[in-house]
């Protein structure tokens, strides 16, 4: 089978190789599964370049979350089993947490639901306990995890405000649905911010960003707030003053959903099955910004870590090859 593949750490456009391989054999508990989709995630850029809280062995290759097709024919989503990532024809996932894809959507956006929806819900619900007609700020809302919690806000009754970088990314924010868009470019944030909410600040700070993103949540959350610290992809970890806190009276909140899958397992079955009947009612549905041919995987990678994309860059498997035409045949 066709797969990409990594020998040696670095930019993903330089590392990723496109190789023949032999299909992953599943172990005990383990299903193969027929890749129709795959969503390309920050954390493939961070395994690309060895920086990600998982290492596996070289070669290996990336791909966190795919859409594909049993061996009995159900549709699913799957995080594959590392070293055998979802960038191939082929993976292997454990059946415990194989899930079924939801009928709503397609193999591209539902290879884009799993990780960054659960993330949102979680973050937002378990983590935070949005309420309706709170204030939620999103940071990177244009992006494929702020753009998940921007919709998920807006199910749950928030107003949601987006900070993006650029018009661009203003317009896809605006066309997600958030009530207030802020150009981190030319806006001022804080002030922004405060403006919007009549001097009160946001009540719940979705941050996938650190660096500079969140001491500007530090300035505009509000009473009682709580800000979710779900990644750092300015590549910029904060140090927070807790005396800011303390005298302020907000809440810092970590999110590693990867926890859950083993400290509650339940738990994400009973969230897949929120998001499958939030995509049944139209409330979600992953932002598809291009879906991309096999061979164009390892630019996808990179241009997912260079932060230049909206939404979700979808990864389709390689194309068959074309039956050999004999002379008798092509008469």
């Amino acid at each position: 089978m066709q797969a990409w593949r990594v020998h040696r750490n670095g930019e993903p456009s330089e590392v990723m190789r496109r190789e023949e391989v032999d299909r992953p054999t599943p172990g005990d508990g383990q299903l193969l599964i027929k890749v129709r989709a795959a969503n390309i995630n920050f954390p493939d850029a961070l395994l690309c370049r060895g920086h990600y809280q998982v290492r596996p062995p070289l070669p290996f290759t990336p791909g966190v979350e795919v859409c594909g097709e049993t061996e009995d024919g159900r549709r699913v989503i799957a995080t594959p089993a590392l070293p055998h990532g979802g960038l191939a024809e082929y993976v292997v996932a454990d059946e415990a947490a194989v899930l079924p894809a939801p009928d709503a959507l397609d193999d591209a956006e539902a290879a884009a639901l799993h990780i960054g929806y659960q993330t949102g819900w979680f973050g937002l619900h378990r983590r935070a306990a949005l309420k309706e007609g709170e204030t939620l700020l999103v940071h990177a809302a244009s992006g494929g995890v702020g753009s998940a919690a921007v919709q998920l806000g807006k199910a749950a009754g928030a107003k949601v405000i987006g900070v993006v970088g650029g018009a661009g990314k203003a317009e896809v924010a605006r066309e997600l649905g958030c009530d207030v868009v802020i150009d981190r470019r030319g806006d001022d944030i804080v002030a922004a911010v405060k403006e919007a909410t009549g001097g009160r600040g946001a009540d719940v700070i979705y941050d996938p960003v650190g660096g500079d993103a969140y001491a500007k949540s530090a300035k505009c959350v509000a009473f009682e707030g709580r800000i979710v610290v779900v990644g750092f992809a300015s590549g910029d970890i904060p140090a927070p003053a807790l005396n800011h806190a303390l005298v302020k009276n907000y809440s810092i909140m970590g999110l590693h959903w990867g926890l859950y899958n083993q400290k509650d397992p339940e738990a994400i079955r009973r969230c897949h099955d929120t998001l499958t009947e939030y995509a049944a009612k139209g409330l979600i549905k992953p932002l598809i910004s291009d879906r991309v041919a096999f061979e164009g995987a390892a630019a996808a990678v990179q241009r997912v870590a260079d932060g230049t994309t909206t939404g979700r860059l979808v990864v389709l498997p390689a194309a068959p090859a074309a039956p050999a035409v004999t002379e008798g045949a092509a008469r």
